[in-house]
């Protein structure tokens, strides 16, 4: 379904089948866009196992609604470099510095 390889800014829910936890991994990445992702479980260490392996910038587990203006928001790969919102939103306009004093 070419609806699984773009980001479509709409109503629109796509449905695939998959067999493992691994395959439907693979289908999800298997984009040149990662802005969010939704998926449900109650099983903690999945949630946490997926997430990990999703490349995306934003992820929904039992949720739709994941925007909020105290959250980071952005993707990976062609869905956009950075994150605006919340307090990393300020990083784009900081220069880190980094000093090492030694033997003062």
């Amino acid at each position: 379904m070419e609806c699984l390889k773009e980001e479509t800014f709409g109503p629109l829910v796509a449905i695939a089948s998959f067999e493992t936890e691994e395959e439907v991994i693979a289908i999800a990445n298997n984009s040149d866009v990662g802005l969010a992702a939704y998926f449900c479980s109650y099983d903690l260490k999945r949630v946490m196992r997926v997430s990990a392996a999703l490349e995306v910038g934003m992820i929904g587990v039992n949720e739709g609604a994941i925007s909020t203006e105290v959250a980071p928001f952005g993707g990976v790969k062609m869905s956009g470099l950075g994150r605006e919102g919340s307090s990393c939103g300020i990083d784009e306009y900081l220069n880190t510095k980094y000093v090492c004093l030694g033997g003062l």
